[in-house]
């Protein structure tokens, strides 16, 4: 390793106290793993080079949110063409999709993209319109079949996701046949960014529907420490095995103020709120909608004790006993009252998905 090699980053940090963005030059060295920032206005130093454990290489591409010593930055471009030219190939998005067929198998899709080292930045379940799969499927439109393309992939909920391993090999795990073929990952770069452009648009709007339905649901929400350590497939496998339907999906990386509001009915009554509201935007978190019979109470058994420690002793087959690490860390969120399950979903599906 080059033991000067440092690279450089601009970045946006929100000042809620005066409302407005402020401009970073975000230095990351390698060697050790120290940062430092400059204030790009002012010109001066704000954080002199300081050992880091919580930022790796990996998290560093452009449009990544990173939360150096509590403080969310948002990577906004290279800071220098060295940076520019050793990192800028390293995240090329690329989409995977999980079709109509292989939704029920959405967990330990998941968990073979984990285990091949591929990150997931961005995943939603969400339902196509017939003019959107018409775009999807642009490369087959002189085809006899594409009716039924059209029709298949119209026919349930899709799950795609940014940024994961094309999926050649799901296909031989889940697919059935030649359309009905469990996942679909595109051939070409300039195939990879329309796809992407389609399911996940640069320009602001939401893409295609999700598919929350507002009905007899509670919400749960994947922490983002669960996420990291690449828990996402086992929590989704565990929550259906359950038999709890997972009628809605998506990553959210949410930002102080989304947190602080969600979390607004813990403030002042959990002594550990500015510690949950801090893991809850430390990166991305998966939201689901929960679907049973009385979901919250049997929803939030299945949960277990907001304590990891405890739910061991006394619950140890709940999510929390088995994924959860500290009171802080423990891997999900669920709604605690019956009467929020609602507001939580719409909050998540309705608000910040628009």
């Amino acid at each position: 390793m080059n033991h000067s090699e440092r690279f450089v980053f601009i970045t946006e940090w929100y000042d809620p106290n005066a409302s407005l963005y402020r401009r970073y030059e975000l230095l990351y060295y390698p060697e050790d793993g120290s940062v430092e920032m400059h204030d790009v206005k002012n010109h001066r130093t704000f954080l002199k080079r300081t050992k880091y454990d919580d930022l790796h290489l990996e998290d560093l591409f452009i449009g990544n949110k990173v939360n150096v010593f509590s403080r969310q930055l948002v990577l906004t471009d290279y800071g220098d063409q060295y940076t520019a030219r050793q990192l800028g190939s390293r995240k090329e998005k690329t989409l995977a999709l999980i079709k109509p067929d292989a939704i029920s198998k959405v967990g330990e899709i998941i968990e073979i993209i984990n285990k091949a080292g591929f990150t997931i930045t961005k995943l939603k379940m969400m339902t196509l319109s017939r003019k959107e799969a018409t775009d999807f499927h642009i490369d087959h439109h002189s085809k006899p079949f594409l009716n039924e393309l059209i029709q298949f992939i119209t026919s349930g909920p899709v799950v795609a996701m940014a940024r994961a391993d094309a999926p050649g090999s799901l296909r031989a795990l889940f697919g059935t046949d030649g359309i009905r073929n469990a996942a679909h990952g595109p051939d070409s770069v300039a195939c990879a960014a329309r796809e992407m452009e389609l399911f996940f648009p640069s320009s602001g709007v939401c893409g295609p529907a999700n598919t929350a339905k507002f009905t007899n649901c509670t919400c749960c929400i994947i922490k983002p420490h669960a996420v990291s350590e690449g828990l996402l497939g086992k929590i989704l496998i565990a929550i259906r095995d359950a038999g709890f339907e997972i009628s809605a999906m998506q990553m959210f990386s949410m930002d102080r103020a989304n947190v602080e509001e969600f979390y607004e009915v813990y403030k002042g009554v959990v002594s550990e709120y500015n510690e949950m509201v801090t893991e809850m935007y430390s990166g991305p978190c998966v939201a689901l909608e929960i679907q049973q019979n009385n979901p919250a109470k049997t929803f939030r058994e299945f949960c277990g004790p907001a304590d990891p420690e405890i739910a061991r002793h006394l619950r140890p087959e709940t999510l929390r006993a088995v994924f959860g690490k500290t009171k802080i860390q423990n891997a999900v969120h669920c709604t605690d009252l019956p009467e929020d399950g609602l507001l939580e979903v719409q909050y998540f599906f309705k608000i910040l998905d628009n």
